[in-house]
C-alpha cells in the first residue's frame, strides 16, 4: 500500500526540478530557433554535410526533404471515406499459471464514413503453446516475454494488410456524401483549408491504414540476423500489400520523445569544420559542443512554428534499421493537432506521392478531430484489442477445463500463485 504522508514530503523537490528544467529548456528553445534560421539560408550546404558526414555523428538525425520554413495548413478531408487500424494486447507467459502459453490479441477497426456501410469492431486472438513458439527465441538469447511482443508487432502490422484487401473486395460503389455528415468543430474551421480540386479529383472513396506508435522499429537493430528477419520481413510484406492496394499507411506517435529533426540543426552547434564526432569529440558524452540542444524534444521546438491543421516540413529518418527496410525508408512530420503536436510517420512510397500524403494527412487529422484529441479508430482498436482481468481469468478457466476434459489431471495454479490471489493480510 502507498504511504501517501510519506510521499507528500517528496512533492516539493519535484516541483523545484521542474521548475528549473522549463527554465533551461526555454534557452534552449531560443538556442534551436537561432540554429534554423542560420541553417535555412544555405540549407542545401548543410545536407551535403550531413551525407558525407552522417556516418560519423554520435546521434541519429534526420534530413529534411522540404525547405525547413515550409508549414502548410493540410486540406479538408473529404466526406466519404474509410479508416482502418489494428492494435495488439497480450497474455504473458508464467510458470505460475496452469500452463505455460501467452496469447496475443490483435484488435481490427474498420470505419467508413458518407458511406452507409456498416464498421468493423472486433478483435483476433492467437494462443502460443508449441515448443517452437515458446523457445525459438532462447538460440538467441531473447526471452520468450520480448519475442512474444515483437510477435505482436508482426501480427498487428499482417492483420491490417489482410483487413485492407478485405474490405476493398466487399467495397461496393458509394452514394453520394450525406449532407448531415459533422463538419470540424468550430476552432478547426479557420485552420484547415477547404477541399482543393487537387484533393476532389482523388480517389473519391480514399482508405487509410493508421498503427498506433512508430514504424521505425529500432528494437530489431540489436537482434540476430535470423531473429530480425523473422520480424520485419513478415512486416514489410504486409507493407507491400497496403502499397498495391494504394493505401496509404501512417504511424501515429502521440507525445513523441524524439529528437530526430532538432539533431540536424546540431550540425550548425558544431564548432569543427567538419562533424566528425569520433575525432574531435571522442569521450566528451553530454559535454560536446553541440549538446546546445540537450533534452529538447522535436514536439516542444515545431509546437512554436504551427498553427493548428498546419505540419512541418518532411523528413526522412536516417536510423540504422531503415537500410533494411528497402523501398519502405520512413519518412515523418510534425502536425498540429489542436491538443498536441503528434508525429507522423509513413513509409517512402507514401512521402513521395504529394496526393496520397496530402490525402492520408487529412484523414489522419479528422480521426484526431473525431477522437477529441486521438485518432478514434487507433482509441477503438485499443479498446477491442486490450485483455482485461477478467479476460485473463476466462482465458485460463477455458484452459483448464480443456486440459481436464483430455485426461490432464492435477491441474492448477503455483502455491505463489494462490497466495497472492488470496491475501489474507
Amino acid at each position: 500500500m502507498l504511504d501517501l504522508s510519506k510521499l507528500a514530503q517528496q512533492m516539493q523537490g519535484i516541483s523545484q526540478q521542474l521548475s528549473l528544467e522549463v527554465a533551461a529548456s526555454r534557452q534552449r528553445l531560443e538556442q534551436a530557433q537561432f540554429l534554423l534560421k542560420t541553417m535555412r539560408q544555405n540549407q542545401e550546404e548543410w545536407l551535403a554535410l550531413h551525407q558525407s558526414w552522417r556516418d560519423r555523428l554520435a546521434f541519429t538525425a534526420a534530413q529534411p526533404v522540404e525547405p525547413l520554413n515550409h508549414c502548410p495548413d493540410l486540406l479538408a478531408a473529404p466526406a466519404a471515406h474509410t479508416v482502418l487500424a489494428t492494435d495488439g494486447s497480450q497474455i504473458s507467459p508464467s510458470h505460475h499459471e496452469i500452463a505455460y502459453c501467452y496469447l496475443i490479441n490483435v484488435g481490427r477497426i474498420a470505419l467508413h464514413y458518407g458511406q452507409n456501410r456498416f464498421p468493423l469492431l472486433d478483435s483476433l486472438p492467437e494462443v502460443f503453446f508449441r515448443p517452437e513458439d515458446l523457445y525459438i527465441s532462447r538460440q538467441w538469447g531473447i526471452r520468450t516475454e520480448e519475442w512474444m511482443g515483437f510477435r505482436r508487432t508482426v501480427s498487428e502490422a499482417v492483420i491490417l494488410a489482410e483487413l485492407a484487401e478485405q474490405m476493398q473486395d466487399s467495397a461496393s460503389p458509394s452514394p453520394p456524401p450525406s449532407p448531415s455528415s459533422p463538419s470540424p468543430p468550430a476552432q478547426w474551421q479557420q485552420s484547415v483549408l477547404p477541399l482543393s480540386s487537387l484533393a476532389q479529383s482523388l480517389d473519391p472513396n480514399p482508405t487509410l491504414a493508421l498503427v498506433d506508435g512508430s514504424l521505425i522499429y529500432w528494437f530489431l537493430d540489436a537482434l540476430p540476423g535470423e531473429a530480425r528477419d523473422r520480424i520485419l520481413l513478415p512486416i514489410l510484406q504486409a507493407w507491400d500489400r497496403l502499397q498495391a492496394l494504394h493505401i496509404p499507411l501512417v504511424g501515429y506517435l502521440s507525445a513523441s520523445r524524439s529528437s530526430e529533426s532538432l539533431n540536424f540543426l546540431r550540425l550548425a552547434a558544431c564548432p569543427h569544420n567538419t562533424p566528425d564526432c569520433p575525432t574531435h569529440c571522442a569521450g566528451q558524452g553530454d559535454r560536446a559542443p553541440c549538446q546546445v540542444l540537450e533534452s529538447l524534444k522535436d514536439a516542444t521546438f515545431w509546437a512554436t512554428h504551427l498553427q493548428p491543421g498546419q505540419r512541418s516540413p518532411l523528413w526522412r529518418s536516417s536510423a540504422k534499421i531503415l537500410d533494411r527496410y528497402e523501398h519502405h525508408a520512413i519518412h515523418f512530420c510534425y502536425v498540429h493537432v489542436g491538443s498536441e503536436i503528434a508525429r507522423l510517420e509513413f513509409p517512402a512510397w507514401v512521402a513521395e506521392d504529394p496526393d496520397q500524403l496530402n490525402m492520408a494527412l487529412s484523414l489522419t487529422l479528422a480521426q484526431v478531430q473525431k477522437g477529441y484529441g486521438y485518432p478514434v479508430a487507433l482509441a477503438e482498436a485499443h479498446n477491442q484489442a486490450v485483455v482485461r482481468g477478467s479476460d485473463r481469468a476466462r482465458f485460463f478457466a477455458l484452459l483448464e477445463q480443456q486440459m481436464v476434459r483430455t485426461g490432464l489431471h492435477n491441474v492448477g495454479i503455483s502455491y505463489k500463485e494462490a497466495r497472492k490471489r488470496g491475501s489474507i493480510a
